[in-house]
């Protein structure tokens, strides 16, 4: 739970800083940055470990997910200068829920009740976020968010699967890479040359990637992939408050309201995995 909670907010804060970066330059090259940099991170552990630590044991499960991935990043990065930051993560926030739906299904995990209470109380907070907009007739920027959650949840499900078999630094230098691979032809398409404050500024982000989605990883080896989706809705606050800060974004009621309703459902399925670890037997 302390991992997945640490790797939302350190995958909002990347998100904040993405969106500062993409204002200046098109999305698509932003996307390739953030993951290029975020190879160019990994490169010392690498280096010192040599590059036989890092052969992984399912080269077809590493493009997959990097492909996947990526299509999931070109529809998110075409949203992120169309929506406010709060509202972009909340509608991600359909992503743990076809997470738990595909963790039952192709997982074979056993989803307890109070995972299915805690992930749809959680969604309803989501929807308590959204619905002004989409009474307003919502925007492109809004389907586009949530056309990327499946392909995301998707590419976390296969993280899971290669987390059986591979180390989380293996999982996260493959998606670097990959995830390169397949944003190259775009970002060169719409390159525009960055200053040496813009590249700083993506070393920045690929690192806070790296730790990211190296924390969210490690979840998914110590605990069942379904129960950590819940304990990602946090990330509403973080995207809430972060937001207030660095784009002056003041949170709406609704917003305020559904971050609430949000962090009582993540608040409960906490303390109850709590209490099921303890009743397990040693």
């Amino acid at each position: 739970m302390l991992y997945a909670a640490a790797a939302g907010f350190t995958l909002c804060a990347l998100n904040i800083v993405l969106r500062l970066l993409s204002e200046d330059l098109p999305s698509f090259q932003v996307q390739f940055m953030r993951y290029f940099m975020g190879l160019v991170a990994v490169l010392p552990w690498v280096f010192h470990d040599g590059l036989a630590a890092y052969r992984t044991r399912s080269l077809s499960g590493q493009l997959w997910r990097g492909a996947v991935h990526a299509s999931g990043l070109f529809l998110w990065f075409a949203a992120l200068p169309l929506i406010p930051f709060a509202e972009l993560t909340a509608i991600g926030f359909t992503t743990p829920i076809f997470i738990m739906i595909g963790a039952v299904i192709w997982l074979k995990e056993v989803m307890f009740w109070q995972r299915w209470v805690a992930g749809l109380l959680g969604f309803s907070g989501v929807l308590v976020v959204v619905w002004p907009g989409l009474q307003g007739g919502g925007n492109w920027g809004s389907l586009l968010m949530l056309a990327s959650a499946p392909l995301f949840a998707a590419s976390f499900l296969i993280t899971k699967a290669l987390a059986r078999r591979d180390a989380p630094t293996v999982i996260v230098a493959w998606q670097s890479l990959t995830v390169t691979l397949f944003t190259l032809p775009v970002a060169l398409w719409a390159w525009v040359w960055p200053t040496p404050s813009q590249w700083a500024i993506a070393l920045v982000c690929g690192m806070l990637g790296s730790l990211g989605h190296w924390l969210l990883t490690h979840a998914y080896r110590l605990a069942d992939i379904s129960s950590t989706q819940p304990v990602r809705f946090l990330d509403m606050i973080w995207a809430a408050g972060l937001g207030f800060l660095f784009l002056s974004e003041i949170p709406s009621t609704s917003t305020l309201l559904g971050a609430a309703v949000i962090f009582i459902s993540t608040t409960w399925i906490a303390r109850v995995e709590a209490r099921r670890g303890r009743s397990l037997p040693a």
